[in-house]
């Protein structure tokens, strides 16, 4: 969920002095020249550049950038994840700092590709996502809190209890209809078949937005932002990219949110489903992606619980998606060419 490839934002106001002091410290650790240090944008941490090196700082506490900088050591090569020069600090406030690639974010560069270079773009994400797919995971542990609130198990009624068991606890909050609850839960509880088994060891990318992808100009560099990777069934990663294409704005840089828009990204499911079409071969396979889109906004929904009734709330609110999903009219129901709703 990192913003931080090539996009300086020195006068952010999340470019803290500490921050800075933090990335020094860590290049100083490794014997490396802090020349032409900046700040790039980012999300989940902080992020300084110099011409060589990208310098991760984690901030919360959590084991975010350890669990990549394990990730990183079985990650095959046509991933084309940037080698990691160190990694060190304490829990909450480690970092990590790995090779610089040249490129930007396949965002930023979308909006002025021609439907050709959009289209080898999409085939060339899909040759490095099956590398990570059929890559066993190792253990990472310090994933508290996963994007789907689904657990690995044998069967998806198992798999989906910890959703249930969210779903319940939301019905007792104020401005939350019960009986709209009540109808999730039966819908998960009906889907959750759809999962059986949801026990695979192999590697999901787990924040799959074109943010995360480097693109050099001519082709794609890199797989980036590993930090919630875990193990998962392939299609686990539809759900983040599903979500990316239909509603884009809301997962780049503020600077460039203007110019990405939802129809620039119309064609991509339909040609990652041509160049990878194992990822949605699933005989419930929509079922399933609707479950890993449940599973999210429920997850959000508990982060920010609504303040006011449903009728009153920003259509992009958890609580407006899971309305959408409950109706058939969200944008996966769109995708599937059962819905004609612009979000």
């Amino acid at each position: 969920m990192d913003r931080t490839q090539l996009t300086p934002s020195l006068g952010s106001p999340m470019a803290t002095g500490l921050g800075r002091a933090r990335a020094l410290g860590a290049l100083q650790s490794i014997g490396a020249s802090s020349a032409g240090l900046i700040r790039a944008d980012s999300v989940t941490n902080e992020v300084w550049l110099t011409p060589d090196l990208v310098v991760r700082l984690n901030r919360d506490a959590s084991m975010r950038l350890h669990r990549e900088a394990v990730l990183s050591q079985v990650l095959p090569d046509e991933v084309g994840y940037p080698q990691i020069i160190q990694h060190g600090g304490e829990v909450g406030s480690d970092w990590l700092v790995a090779q610089r690639l040249p490129g930007i974010p396949l965002s930023r560069a979308w909006p002025d590709l021609s439907p050709m270079a959009r289209r080898d773009a999409v085939h060339q994400i899909a040759e490095r996502l099956k590398a990570v797919h059929r890559t066993p995971c190792p253990r990472l542990d310090g994933l508290h809190d996963v994007p789907q609130l689904l657990d690995p198990a044998p069967s998806g009624s198992q798999a989906v209890q910890r959703l249930l068991n969210a779903v319940a606890r939301l019905s007792q909050m104020p401005n939350i209809d019960p009986t709209f609850m009540a109808d999730v839960t039966r819908m998960v509880s009906d889907m959750a078949p759809a999962l059986d088994p949801f026990d695979a060891t192999t590697i999901v990318h787990g924040d799959l937005t074109f943010e995360n992808i480097l693109w050099d100009g001519a082709e794609v560099t890199a797989l980036l932002d590993f930090e919630y990777a875990r193990p998962g069934p392939p299609d686990l990663d539809l759900d983040v990219l599903l979500r990316f294409c239909a509603l884009p704005h809301l997962h780049v840089a503020p600077d460039y949110e203007h110019l990405t828009k939802a129809e620039d990204y119309a064609e991509v499911p339909w040609w990652l489903a041509e160049e990878y079409p194992e990822l949605f071969s699933h005989p419930r396979q929509l079922d399933r992606v609707r479950l890993y889109s449940i599973a999210w906004d429920v997850r959000e929904l508990l982060a920010y619980p609504p303040q006011e009734p449903l009728a009153r709330l920003h259509k992009h609110h958890p609580y407006q998606r899971l309305s959408q999903t409950l109706r058939g009219i969200h944008y996966i129901d769109r995708f599937n060419g059962e819905a004609s709703v612009h979000y």
